[in-house]
Parts: structure tokens; sequence; C-alpha cells
């Protein structure tokens, strides 16, 4: 979390912490495990009338942001969102309603979205590589496109309306909006590490589109994808630093309220220091991923987005693992919540590249 956040963001924060904590307790958290639907559509609404969806979006197309840095202030949604580890479409969704408003085309379906009538998701194909070609092809017909082909890994598609799909064309990338009942689409859902968030495997078969459907330019998609990238990754940091900040809280509280020989666990030296240590973790955690939501907002290097994930996809995972070990024999069982935050992180730093191919990325850049 930033320290320098200005009093509309600080109201904001707070306003929406008040939100989450009253509507969506860990008790609700838990009942959302078992249920057909990941997340109530209805909780999504409430939420997406706290800005949830519109961050990205510019006034203009009936958007906006609160300090004119988009991602910086999405990031504070996301950042609560880890901290209760809720199910939502909150990076999909502002993924594709970016990309619309950029595009400034479908202004009905982007209002839809934004008012939480309906769900969007991106089907690319997050665990590929930025430059791996896209899983789906388009081939042109007389009146459009037919698109066939299988993404995995497609995070809300079971509760999406709208699909925005990325395909090869012979020109080039090429992105498509599709709704999910169009005839030829099928969607089955995956099993996954996080028991809160929905995956799904979406097969499309010679699924028709009309010219209209085209998002962008045919063939001019890379760019798109690239910034889709970007913007996913800062938010899936922001949320890993949300769960991973609020486990160290709960663990702290824990060594506190523990006793042993007479005095609480955390007046240890020895666990004092795995404190700080951790502690140090995760400011340095925070300060790396603000840095790239403020660089996604304002066209800053896209480097600092690779370096959020490298050390953020480490780092998270590697602090509620030590977590886990420190609460003892409770922190392995299902009855504690912290596993949750641990399938969370750990499903999150491999999505849209490992913290390794983060750094491989960072180190072709400098030519090594």
């Amino acid at each position: 979390m930033r320290l320098d956040l200005t009093d509309d963001q600080q109201f904001f924060q707070e306003t929406l912490r008040r939100f989450v904590e009253q509507e969506t307790p860990m008790s609700a958290v838990r009942e959302r495990i078992d249920a057909v639907e990941a997340f109530d559509p209805a909780w999504w609404r409430a939420a997406v009338e706290l800005g949830a969806a519109s961050f990205l979006v510019p006034e203009s197309a009936g958007g906006g942001s609160i300090s004119g840095l988009g991602a910086a202030d999405l990031a504070i949604v996301a950042e609560e969102f880890g901290r209760h580890v809720l199910p939502s479409p909150l990076v999909p969704v502002n993924v594709v309603a970016e990309t619309l408003a950029r595009h400034g085309g479908h202004p009905d379906r982007l209002a839809s979205i934004m008012a939480g009538e309906s769900v969007a998701t991106w089907v690319g194909d997050p665990d590929r590589g930025p430059d791996a070609r896209p899983p789906i092809h388009a081939t042109r017909d007389t009146d459009g496109f037919v698109l066939a082909g299988e993404a995995v890994a497609v995070e809300a598609a079971d509760q999406a309306d709208q699909l925005l799909v990325t395909a090869s064309t012979d020109a080039g990338p090429t992105q498509f909006l599709v709704t999910s009942d169009a005839e030829g689409v099928t969607i089955t859902r995956q099993a996954s590490l996080d028991l809160l968030r929905h995956f799904g495997r979406v097969r499309l078969d010679d699924v028709r589109v009309s010219g209209d459907d085209v998002v962008g330019e045919v063939g001019g998609a890379d760019d798109d994808v690239h910034r889709q990238r970007l913007v996913a990754v800062v938010l899936q940091c922001a949320e890993s630093c949300g769960a991973a900040a609020r486990v160290l809280e709960f663990t702290i509280e824990w060594g506190f309220d523990r006793y042993s020989f007479g005095r609480p666990l955390a007046s240890y030296q020895a666990l004092k220091h795995r404190y700080a240590d951790m502690k140090l973790w995760i400011e340095a955690a925070h300060a790396i991923t603000d840095e790239a939501a403020v660089a996604v907002s304002s066209g800053g290097s896209p480097e600092l987005v690779h370096a959020a994930k490298a050390y953020v996809g480490d780092r998270t995972v590697e602090l509620i693992q030590d977590c886990v070990q420190l609460h003892g024999g409770i922190g392995v069982t299902w009855e504690h919540d912290i596993h949750l935050y641990l399938r969370r992180a750990t499903v999150n730093r491999g999505l849209f590249g490992d913290p390794n191919a983060h750094r491989e990325i960072l180190a072709s850049g400098l030519g090594i």
C-alpha cells in the first residue's frame, strides 16, 4: 500500500474495506468453495458500484479514476480483495473493459460490463509466454471470420457473458468480442489449486463472428495483448501483496496469543528476527508493485511490471509458507484460513509467466 495516498484514495480504501468486511467475511468466503458460482453476481454488482470495473475506463466512455492514475487506483481494489482472498472477476473484467474503451467500439457492451450486468473475460492463454502464438485461429469468411481452437485457464469463464478472444490470423494476432452463448462455444470448468476462483477451458468450434466483432484492427492486436498482460500482472501482484500482508498480520497476532514457557511466542528473539525479515519482504513487494501500477497508469517503463512479478511472485509465496510453519500444526489444517491465501498466491505466481520467465524478459532487455 502506498504511503502517500491522497485523501480521496484513503477514503476510498477505507470505504472499500468496510464494504468487504461487512459483505464478505471469511465465513461467507468459505461458503463459495463448494458453490456452483465462484462469486455472487449481486455482490459483484455492488463492488462495481464502488468502481471495481471503471477505473481503467476514461470519463468520456463512462468511467473515471480517483487520482488520474487508473491502474494505481485499481491496485487498491486488488489489494483489498487479496486481503480477504475474495472470489471475483476483477482482473479479466478490467482487462476487457480497458481494451474496449481504448478502441471505442461496443459501447453498449462496455456499459453493461461497467454496470456489473454482464461479466467479461479475456480468452488468451495465461500460462503461455508473451511471444507464444495464440491457441485459437481465425479464418476469413465471406461475412466475417470463423474461430476455432481451445484456450485453457480462462478465469471466470463459467460466469462470463462476454469473451475477448485473442486469435491468430494470416494478418497477425486479432481480438474478437464473442458472446459465451454463441453457437460453437463450449466452456468446461477446470480443476484449480485456488478453491475460490474458477478457471475454464474455452473451446471454439467454427464459431462465426462478423467484422463488427473485431476489437481494434485485424492483425494489430500485438500491442493490445502486451498491454493486457501488464495490467493483469500488476493487479495480480497487488492482490498477492494484500494476501501476504494479511497473513503476516494474523500470524504475528497468533504469536502474541500463543504462550510457551509463560511468555508469548512472538517475544522470542528468533521469531522477532523472522517477523522483521518478512515485514521487509512485504514492504518491498508493496513498493515495487506500487511503482509498477504507476508505470502502467502513466505509460512508464514496463520493466517495472516484470520486476514486480519476479519479486512478488517469489516472496509472497515464501512468506506465506513461512507463516504456515510459524502456526505449527494448526497451520496445515483445513479449518485454518491460511491455506486459502497460500493457494491464491501460488496460483498468481504461475499465471502470466512465473518469476523466472519475467527475470528472463528483464535479462533479455539488458542484453544478457
